[in-house]
This record gives C-alpha cells, structure tokens and sequence, in this order.
C-alpha cells in the first residue's frame, strides 16, 4: 500500500510594505477635505454663533429701554422664558404662524413642481422665456413686490376687485382686502409664494434633468403611465433636493416678516395678524423689553428645531443611503 504524501501548502505572500510617501500623500488627502472647509466653519461660527450667544445671555437680563443708555442689565434668571411661556398671546401667535407656514410652504412645493415638470416639457424658447420671467421675480425686492400686490388689492383701484365684479362677484366690488385680517393674510400668502417659486422651480427643475431617460424608457416599455413614472421613477430620485427645498420653505416662511410688516401699516389690527417675526419685532423694539423679544427668540428657535428635526434627520438619512 503506497503511503500518499501531502506536500505542506505554502504560506501566502506577504503583502507589500506601503511607502512611507503613499502614505503621508493618503493621510493628506484624508486631511485635506476638513481644512478646506474649516473657514467656512469658522466664518458660520462668528457671523452665527455669536449673535446668537448674545442673544442667549440677553435673555436671562432685564434688558429695556434704559439699558440702551448705557445702564447695567439686572440678570433675572428664566423669569424672561416663564413670562414668555406663560403668555397666551405667544402661542396664538406662534399657532397662526404654523397655519400660514404649513399653507404657503405646501402650495409653494406643489405649485413649483408642477411649473418644473412644465419646463421639461415645453420648447427650448418657452423654456428660456420662462426661466427669465422667474429670474425676474426672483431679482424684484420683496417691498417692491408689496407695492405691486397691494395695488392689483386695492378696494378702489385693484384688478383684483374689478375682476372679480367682472365676472359675477358684485359684492367684491370696492371690498378692502388690506383693511381685514384674512385679506391681510391672503395678500401676504400670495406674495410670499410668489417670491419663493423661482428657486423651488429652479432646484427641481436641475433635478428632474438628473433623471435617466433609460430608466424612463424602460418604465414606459413595461406599461407604466406618466403619473406611475413619476412616481415610483422620478420622484425617488429627486427626493433629496425637494426635501431639501421644502426644508427651506418652512424656516422661511416661519419668519416672515415684511408682507406682514407692509400690509399692517394700512390700518389692519396689529394684534388679529401678527406672526412670529412681526411680533418678535414688536416686542423688542416697539416696546422696548429685549430681554422678553431675546427669550421669545429663542424659545421659536427651540420650536422650529422641534417641527424640522424629523424632516431634517429624514433628510439626512436618504444622503446617507445615495452616497452608499
């Protein structure tokens, strides 16, 4: 009986020594993306963080008129916040301010994305005219639009109400829409989405031409409709950007400030269409209490990261999943 030998397998080869350089050149590359952003960290850190510590401290302080004279503050602890918090007026204001915002933001998101689905349709002409009326709307200042929309409402002179009589609606004829609260907010809805379609337009539109035809073509070559396309092809992958769009929506239009500031200015009661930005405002320079406007500051920077930090960890989380 012949014995079979089995030869010993041979150990693999180790691996080669990576050079000094490679390494230092690796090590640099990994180094490299954090030191070209760390002035912008720094440059969000003085212009942000700042004004922001200020105003937390001036929170705590009894900060009033006589301060601004050069007075030292008297520090009051969290009476600014309890003050604040306990103030039915606040909360009425701050619920007013989310009805406006979850308003304007949704009809700004649907509106836009139906105007960009439109650019990817039309003629290259109709496009370039479109995206130059949008340009314009964007470049117009927001008090110049005020004007603009407050004459198209005006009770005597307005389109609007001329229009209106026009076609049927004999009572809107001379209706003063600046003089009552919901004209007020009617106005002020219609211009802040007015100004806020270009960019939402123009970030789903760079979007939608991301989209791969193929994956289109070959939705359609399996029966899929325009409207199933859209929605199990196009939308997922232009998730991220109108997530990111939407988020912009809803902290901007939380802090609107001018329309509502313009339109109060025509007589309309301050206190029945206040927002949060009007009000902050008022509080701190119309009557002088700073430490009370500091405090209702930042309890709406609190509640804003409360309403957005779903959206904004959803958000993150789909980045995440593209980039892996």
């Amino acid at each position: 009986m012949t014995a079979t030998v089995v030869e010993p397998q041979k150990a693999p080869p180790a691996p080669e020594p990576v050079p000094r350089a490679r390494r230092r050149r690796r090590a640099r590359g990994a180094v490299l993306p954090y030191l070209l952003v760390l002035p912008l960290i720094a440059a969000v850190a003085v212009a942000l963080g700042w004004p922001l510590l200020q105003q937390f401290i001036m929170s705590l302080q009894k900060f009033g008129l006589a301060q601004q004279f050069g007075e030292e503050p008297e520090w009051v602890g969290l009476d600014n916040y309890v003050s604040v918090l306990t103030d039915p007026t606040m909360w009425l204001v701050f619920l007013r301010s989310i009805v406006f915002c979850a308003i304007c933001a949704t009809l700004s998101m649907v509106i836009g994305c139906l105007v960009a689905v439109l650019l990817t349709k039309v003629s290259s002409w109709a496009r370039i005219v479109l995206q130059v009326a949008l340009l314009l709307v964007w470049a117009t200042p927001a008090l110049v639009t005020m004007v603009i929309w407050q004459w198209l409402f005006d009770g005597r002179y307005g389109l609007v109400n001329w229009l209106l009589a026009s076609i049927g609606f004999r009572d809107m004829a001379g209706f003063p829409w600046t003089s009552t609260p919901m004209g007020v907010f009617t106005i002020a809805a219609l211009t802040v989405i007015w100004g806020s379609l270009p960019l939402i337009i123009f970030m789903i539109y760079s979007a939608l031409t991301q989209v791969p035809l193929e994956v289109l073509e070959a939705a359609e070559l399996d029966g899929a409709r325009p409207f199933q396309r859209f929605r199990e092809v196009t939308l997922p992958i232009i998730t991220p950007a109108v997530m990111i769009v939407g988020l912009l929506q809803i902290v901007w239009d939380l802090r609107v400030f001018t329309q509502i500031y313009v339109l109060q200015q025509a007589g309309v009661s301050v206190e029945e269409t206040n927002l949060l930005g009007t009000y902050i405002y008022r509080v701190g320079i119309g009557q002088g209490e700073y430490g009370d406007a500091s405090a209702l500051a930042t309890v709406v920077l609190l509640l804003t990261l409360l309403l957005t930090w779903k959206y904004i960890a959803r958000m993150f989380a789909q980045q995440r999943e593209a980039s892996e």
